[in-house]
Parts: structure tokens; sequence; C-alpha cells
């Protein structure tokens, strides 16, 4: 019988089924969004009763860091807060799993990418027929004759299986691997990993497609030309780096048997059970029969509409048993009916000659608003060369400005654009304004007037839900928009043709026809939320102060990061002699199972050591710290690792990131990565610069006064938390200790005492 395991990306899966049905959640009667359950049980029982598994597993992340967040700690963080109903639903996904009697395998230090591409590689030596079930796509690495990968079907179509004829011509490349260089090459947004700038997916796939690889690119620049060699030769440790934090580790250190994996019927009693606490009527008869009766039903879909409202339990008690009917027979959701741009009447006209030009400025001159984008050959505000100027002022229409290659032409024709930019009395709108303001900055031109960013509005609106185009289009405008329609980012193609000229063009006026068009949609919204003050006086004044102090940036003096730089050599280096003298042996100082060994087994540190759920012995900071007054080889650890990581992420990386041509460090601000609404520095992270040691302090002198005559400031709120419980409560003494400036920790001790003293407790 041919062995086939399925190997699930339980993650990747869960955020899929939460967004599958964002715009039309379900919820139990007691109100709690069930979707991703309901989508992921949904799509566990497709594989289970269509595609005859014999083996099957889900590997899921832990929070623990792993070597690619130790390597380059902006890998992920641009990613928004986990929302609160997918925290709710993990804990319940491994309660389903246990039920269904499937395996969820978890490694500390390794992502679930990494775990499956180990067990895969076990497989093929053992003649399993392998599926990665995951909507990633940098598994194509993985695939060959045996090793496949299944993209669960989405909106109703069927899944989706990939082998070696599939990757090799979605990716146009010979060897699978080679996966692994066009994202090194191309980067990976949703990854945070930065690829090289101005080299987009086609031009990765051309490149490796006649070097082989990156390495191979690298040793070969010299026949390149123009920016393309100029971006490579500039970002070479970069690619590198990018092609390591794509690479899946296949060696991770996870004892699996693959006899455990076998495929087991349900544990019936847990699996119904389960069913009724979520109310899952339709795949409870699905797999019990008719007489399974868990409660109101709610968890069937609405049939999904261009709506934005959710699905309430009103709406799915009108729609009745035949809605329910309905999504009993479909194992996923309903498939929407949204329109694309071949549905809709639309004028975009391309501006190319001056008298075009001159009359569209006219015309955006006389209006109070306008939508604008740009398309870009990159996301880099410093770097990105302009190919485009988007604008629409009406529904269905809008202008596509094409910018000339040569600086000196396109600084001329940003020009002719200047005043419209730059009248205060007409409002922008716009999608991310702060990387449109940014890259018009760094091209000469500052924009000024009130803005209106449908990002940052639907961020107010829904903070739990995605913010992209593609998703607001479809949640709020019943409208699919085009592959290409992004409004930033693109790679150049405008040059290739004519007609590929044209399409680019459609799709930039088209992105900024649906940001026209959702700006009066989510207005509304903010006076409905209560948004309107935070959005107008708070986020979008933000956005032009954030672009000017990106636009600035600081300086860093890199001869004192040099000298730092050999100074914590040196420290590292007596640290480690110290610890293998306290040791007795040479091991390898980045090894947990090595260092576990030395301090548990050799030393015993610790009578019942901790250890973690691969059965290493626990060696974390934490750990670490609570064994420092057991011996000194644990202080010289300690002292190590604060070295390593201080030369390895501020010491050698931040002179990297100062930029040639103002000689500063500029760091980009997000306004929606955190759900608290702090900001958040990245490229470099500047939040994290360490300031509670003495070494860290050390590097904070690198960062200096742009010249003579400037300073720092350093500001801060005083006991905010308080002052904000103090302004809620109306507590009259918090009030008046936080306004006279007395110590609050002393005033409320005080009256305490007094109390007690009184007897009035």
């Amino acid at each position: 019988m041919k062995k086939r395991l399925f190997l699930l990306d339980g993650m990747a899966l869960v955020y899929r089924a939460h967004f599958a049905l964002v715009s039309r959640p379900i919820f139990t009667s007691k109100g709690v969004n069930t979707s991703a359950l309901f989508v992921f049980t949904n799509t566990l029982l497709d594989i289970l009763s269509n595609q005859q598994p014999t083996h099957i597993a889900v590997a899921f992340d832990t929070e623990a860091p792993t070597e690619r967040h130790r390597e380059f700690p902006e890998y992920k963080i641009q990613r928004e807060a986990m929302p609160e109903d997918i925290v709710w639903a993990l804990p319940h996904v491994r309660r389903l799993l246990e039920a269904f009697n499937i395996p969820a395998l978890v490694c500390d230090g390794y992502e679930a990418d990494d775990i499956i591409g180990t067990l895969v590689r076990r497989a093929e030596k053992q003649g399993f027929e392998s599926y990665l079930v995951t909507p990633d796509k940098d598994f194509g690495q993985l695939v060959s004759e045996r090793n496949f990968i299944y993209k669960p079907g989405r909106m109703g179509d069927a899944a989706e299986i990939l082998g070696l004829p599939e990757v090799r011509a979605k990716w146009g490349v010979e060897r699978p691997e080679q996966v692994i260089d066009i994202i090194g090459l191309w980067g990976d947004v949703s990854d945070n990993i930065p690829g090289v700038p101005g080299i987009g997916e086609k031009t990765a796939g051309k490149l490796i497609s006649q070097y082989g690889s990156v390495e191979n690119l690298l040793a070969h620049t010299a026949e390149l030309k123009g920016k393309l060699r100029q971006n490579l030769e500039e970002h070479r440790d970069r690619a590198l780096l990018s092609k390591r934090l794509a690479t899946i580790n296949c060696e991770v250190p996870i004892d699996v048997d693959f006899e455990k994996l076998k495929l087991h019927p349900p544990d019936e009693a847990k699996l119904k059970q389960l069913l009724v606490e979520f109310e899952f009527n339709s795949i409870g008869r699905r797999l019990f029969g008719d007489d399974f009766k868990a409660g109101r039903g709610l968890e069937t879909p609405a049939p999904a509409t261009a709506s934005r409202a959710p699905a309430t339990e009103a709406s799915l008690e009108e729609a009745g048993p035949a809605a329910e009917s309905r999504a009993g027979e479909e194992k996923t959701a309903p498939k929407a009916n949204l329109k694309t741009l071949a549905d809709v009447a639309h004028d975009y006209q391309v501006v190319s000659t001056a008298k075009a030009r001159a009359d569209l400025v006219r015309t955006l001159a006389g209006k109070s608003s306008f939508a604008l984008a740009l398309r870009t050959d990159g996301g880099d505000p410093r770097q990105a060369r302009l190919i485009g100027l988007a604008f629409a002022c009406e529904t269905h229409a809008g202008w596509f400005v094409p910018m000339p290659r040569v600086t000196d032409q396109a600084t001329a024709l940003l020009n002719e654009f200047r005043s419209v930019f730059e009248d205060e009395r007409i409002e922008k709108v716009g999608y991310d304004l702060k990387f449109v303001f940014g890259a018009l900055k760094w091209a000469g031109v500052s924009v000024r007037g009130r803005m209106f960013d449908v990002m940052l509005a639907h961020a107010l609106i829904e903070p739990d839900l995605r913010h992209s185009i593609e998703f607001l289009s479809e949640a709020f405008l019943g409208y699919t928009p085009a592959a290409g329609s992004a409004t930033q980012g693109g790679q150049g193609e405008l040059s290739l043709s004519d007609s590929q000229a044209s399409g680019e063009a459609e799709h930039a006026v088209e992105a900024v026809d649906l940001i026209w068009q959702l700006r009066s949609l989510l207005e509304p919204l903010l006076k409905e939320k209560s948004q309107e003050r935070v959005f107008y006086e708070i986020e979008a004044p933000l956005v032009p102060v954030l672009v000017d102090v990106e636009f600035d940036g600081v300086r860093v003096d890199a001869r004192v990061l040099a000298e730092f730089a050999e100074l914590l050599g040196k420290e590292m280096a007596g640290h480690e002699r110290a610890i293998y003298r306290l040791a007795g042996a040479e091991f390898n100082l980045n090894s947990p199972k090595q260092l576990g060994e030395i301090l548990f087994e050799k030393l015993k540190l610790a009578d019942s050591p901790k250890k973690t759920r691969t059965g290493q012995y626990a060696t974390d900071e934490q750990t670490l710290i609570s064994l420092a007054g057991e011996h000194d080889i644990v202080r010289h650890l300690l002292e190590y690792r604060e070295c390593s990581k201080l030369k390895s992420t501020y010491v050698d990386a931040l002179p990297a990131a100062i930029f040639t041509k103002t000689g500063r460090v500029h760091t980009t601000f997000h306004q929606l990565a955190t759900a608290t609404g702090r900001l958040n520095s990245q490229n470099p992270n500047l939040q994290n610069i360490p300031i509670r040691t003495k070494l860290g302090r050390e590097i904070r002198k690198a960062f200096v006064p742009r010249e003579e005559g400037y300073l720092f400031l350093s500001a801060d709120y005083s006991q905010i938390e308080l002052r904000v419980i103090a302004a809620l409560s109306r507590e009259t003494t918090m009030i008046e200790a936080l306004k006279s400036g007395v110590d609050i920790h002393v005033a409320t001790a005080s009256i305490s005492h007094s109390s007690l003293v009184s007897g009035n407790t």
C-alpha cells in the first residue's frame, strides 16, 4: 500500500481560515467567532475524505525566537498583532486535532516550515509520498518526485496540487531549490525578507534562470549593467542573508516516529462534544448522521456578498434551513460574486504630452480633493524610481502620467505637478500615504494639505482585519482588483513593451480609482466607530511628521561602532576562554544541546533541570539567570551572550544601514504594526537600542547630532498609565497628586496609612 504523508502548516492554515470568512464571520449563539475553527475543520475533513492519507500531522510555530530572528531581528517584525479571534481559536484547534487523533508537532527555536522540511526529507528515505498542506509559496523548494504542495481550495474552488512540473513552470526554474534563490533576490513581504532593491519576481526569475544561483550571480555582476548591477553589488550581503532566511531548515532536532503519525479513527465522544460546543451542526451531521444537533447552527455562513457587514445571529437565523443545508454540501465558504475591471465601464487615460499634463494640472487645481497613487520600482522611498503618477477625482475614471527614465527629465515633469501637490487647500486621498509622500519628498516635492489615508482609516475602523487594497476592495466594493494593481513596488515593467505599459498604466489607475471610491465609504464609518478625532487629529497629522523624521534620519558615527566592535570581540574572546576553562572542555557555545550537557550533565548545576518540549535541557536567558549563583561559568555565559547579541544585532548591522547619499540612518516608522497604536521602527529598528547595561549604553554613543549647534532632546510622558486611569476614574486624590507633581506612589501610601490608623479601612 502506498504511504501518503500529509503535513499541515498549522499557523498558516489557521490564518487563512480566519480571513476566508472575515467579511462574513461565523458566530455561535454566545457571540463567539468560530470562523477559523470552521474553515480549518472543513479543510481537514476534505483531506481526510478525498485524499486518503495514511499518515498525517500538523506543525505549529512557537513563540521562541529562531535562528532567523537572531540573524535578522526584523524577520517577520512587520506583521500586525495576531487578531484576538485567532488567539482564541488556536488552543481549540489543538483540541480538535486531539479529538481527530492527529499529532500536533512543535519544536522551540524552529518554525513549522522547518519541522515540515525535516520530516519530508526523512519521509523521502522511507518511501513516502508527501503532501505539504500550505498556502505559502516558499515550500516550492521542498518539491521533488515524491513531494508535492497541496494548496487548499478557496471560496469553493478545488484544491491545487503542485509537483515538479508545476513548480518549474510557476517559478521558471530547473531545480525546486532555486525557489530559495528567487526569494533571496525578490524578497518576501509577508516575512519581511528584504531581498535586493529594484528586483521583483520576474527579474529574479530571469537572473536565476541565467546564472543558476544567487552566489553565481554575485560572482558575475560585472556582466550586468546600470542600476541592476549597482543594486546587486551594493546589497550583496542582503541577497545572501535573504537566501538564508528563505531556506527551510531540514535538520530540526525533533524526534518523530512515523508510526505515531499513522492515521487513526477520531475519538468520537471528544469530537461530538467539541462540535456541540462550537455549534457546528453541518459538520456534525456530515460525520455522525442527520440526527446530530449541536444548537442553533450558527456556524453556517450566509452567502457571501459585497456587503461589508459581518454575519450576525439574526441574519443567519433569517437564512434558515436552506442556508444550513447549503453549508452542509459545501466544504468551504460560498464563492462571492465579485466584479473585476472587465465588468465595469471605466475611463482611464494615459497622459503623455506636455499639453495633456497641463490640462490635467488645471483640472486637479480646480478640485477640493483628489486621489493620488505612485507606481515605483521598489518599496524603499529613498531609492525608489518613480515610474508613474496616478490621479482620480471621480468614480471609474482617472489618469496615469508615465515618468521619464532620465533623472533630469523626471524632475522637470514632477515640477509640473508641484503646484497641486503643495496646494494646502486641496485634500490628498491615498493608500499608505506615508510611502507616497516619502517617495515624493526624496524626489524633491513636499506634499501639503489635508489628507485621507484609506489604510489608516480602516485600521481604526477594523483594527483586527487586513488593510490591503485587495481586501478593502472585495469587502467594501464587491470588486477584485487586477493582480498588478498595487500602488507601489512595481518592477519597472512599463519599459518592456507598449502592451505591458498599457496594462500597467491601467492597473495603476484602477488602484487610485478604488482608493477614491473607498474614501467615501470609510469616512462615515469613522464617525460610527467614534474614531474621527483619532484619525483627523492624531493619525493623519502624524503622517507628514513621520515623513520628515524619516527623511532627516539620524547621524551614526561609524568610527565609534568600529571601535566598540573591536572591544566586544575582545570581551567575547575573554569570556569564551573562561567558559572553556571552567567547563574543562571546548564546545559550541551557540549549541543549546552541547551547552545543556556541559551545565547539567557534567557540572550538574541543577538537581532537576528544566527541559524543552523536544527533551533538550533549557538554556534560555531566564534559566541561566536563575543559575547565576550556582557557578561562575553562568556569569561568563550571560556576558558572552550579551556581547554577541550587541555585536550582531547592532554594532555590525548599524553601519550597513547608513545611507551613502546622506551619511545617516533612515529608519521606517509604521503606524499600524502594533495593536496598541505605538509606533514601530524597522530597517533598522531604532526602538530597541539598549540602555539597561553598561555595554548597551555604549552603542548609544554612536548616535550623534547632525552637526555643531544641534542637540538630542529626550521627551516622555510621566506615569502615563496612571494619568489615564485618573482621567477615566475621575478620582480626585489621584488627579490632585498628579497635578501638583508629588510622587503618586508616596501619596497613595500616605493615604492608605492614614486610613489604617484612623480605622477607615
